[in-house]
């Protein structure tokens, strides 16, 4: 099967990064990247890629508006949409624009082979986890009443940017103590320990623990 031209966007670059490296050593046909809305709508435009793999929440334009104008527009690009949020009204929003894809950051790149092979299928896929997680309907306060007051403490500071240096000097800990901390807040909140996916996650929620 011939590969698909791809055109993917993310903000935050360690992830566009990550994503961009694993898909060209999967020898896909890769044909540009954008770190905002904006421009990730202008390679679409472009390029009119087989396929674009949109961040949901990005600067300018975010990956449903993007989603929404290549709907308006009849644009043959089919979107994919990675995210870290797990909530219903977002996933029915991305739904009714007949997607081909909703996949979790936190196993992105565990599943986007999947996806892009179910897509040149003419078959849409969404992230197991996400499908679990509106069957179970489990809220983010409930992950969150799983931490401890002190892993609550060090969320607030990882939301803020606060490096582990800057949190153990506020809190009087050692570094190795909020390390500790840390990794217990990723298990818990079942993020992938190997990039930011915390701060990300942390920053995009911190209204639920603020």
């Amino acid at each position: 099967m011939k590969q698909p031209s791809i055109v993917i966007a993310d903000d935050h670059p360690l992830l566009l990064k990550g994503l961009w490296d694993f898909l060209l050593e999967k020898g896909y046909n890769l044909l540009g990247k954008a770190s905002d809305g904006s421009k990730a709508l202008e390679q679409i435009e472009k390029f009119t890629p087989d396929i674009a793999i949109l961040d949901v929440q990005m600067p300018e334009l975010s990956g449903i508006e993007i989603a929404r104008i290549c709907k308006q527009k009849n644009s043959s690009t089919r979107i994919i949409l990675i995210t870290l949020h797990k909530g219903k009204e977002l996933f029915e929003e991305a739904s009714k624009l007949n997607l081909y894809g909703y996949i979790l950051k936190d196993n992105a790149l565990e599943e986007i082979v999947h996806c892009l092979e179910s897509v040149q299928n003419n078959k849409r896929y969404f992230s197991p986890g996400l499908i679990a997680q509106l069957i179970d309907g489990t809220p983010i306060q409930k992950q969150l009443q799983d931490l401890t007051p002190s892993e609550r403490k060090i969320l607030k500071r990882i939301s803020t940017g606060m490096t582990n240096q800057d949190i153990a000097d506020g809190l009087f800990l050692s570094i190795r103590t909020v390390e500790k901390h840390r990794s217990n807040i990723i298990q818990k909140l079942a993020l992938d320990p190997k990039t930011n996916s915390l701060l990300i996650w942390a920053q995009q929620h911190k209204d639920e623990f603020l």
